[in-house]
This record gives C-alpha cells, structure tokens and sequence, in this order.
C-alpha cells in the first residue's frame, strides 16, 4: 500500500485565506483580494487567531516587520564623536533657526 498524507478538513475560507496570503507574499495580490483577506480574518476567529499567533508569536513570521527585539543581536553602537564643524553647524542653527549647508567646503546659510 502506497502512504497518503491524511487529509486535512477546511473550510472555504481557510482555503482561500490560504491562496490570498500566498498571492500576497509574492506580490501579486489585487486591492479587491486584500480586502476579501481583510473580510476573511475579520469575519472567522479561528482564522483570527491563527494570523495574531504568527505575527506575534512566531519570529520572523511577517516579512515586512523587520523589528529584532533580541538583545543578544544588539551591537553596542559607539556614539559618534562631533567635530568642530557640526558643533558649529548645530549651534547656529539653533540660534538663527536656519539650515546650515556645506557646499564646497565653504559653510552657506540659507537667508
């Protein structure tokens, strides 16, 4: 006998949650499919559910949040030393209140 997946029962909405996520992963997805998504996760909890644990829960899970909250994947930044220059350059602007430019190595303000 040959082995079968078994077979998985959904619903018509999980199905077509299911062909509108992938359609909007590559990119391919329409404005009347991602508002059809939008009515699918809005109108069935258990789909719901499913798409806050995978935002939430799952690292990695959304492609468009690119939000590490591991500390261990911090790097500890040094802050950058200011020069004479952007001293000058941010003092006179908060006391005239103008963008100061560097244009040829010349300092110009705009008046």
């Amino acid at each position: 006998m040959s082995q079968q997946k078994p077979l998985i029962r959904r619903t018509f909405l999980q199905e077509r949650y299911e062909i509108l996520i992938k359609r909007q992963r590559e990119g391919k997805a329409t404005f009347n499919e991602l508002t059809e998504l939008d009515d699918i996760v809005n109108r069935d909890p258990a789909i719901r559910e499913i798409v806050l644990i995978e935002n939430h829960f799952i690292p990695g899970a959304d492609d468009n949040n690119h939000i590490d909250t591991d500390p261990t994947n911090e790097v500890m930044k040094q802050p950058q030393r200011r020069t004479v220059f952007t001293w000058l350059k941010d003092l006179f602007e908060r006391i005239f209140m103008l963008p100061v430019t560097e244009a040829d190595g010349k300092i110009a303000a705009y008046l």
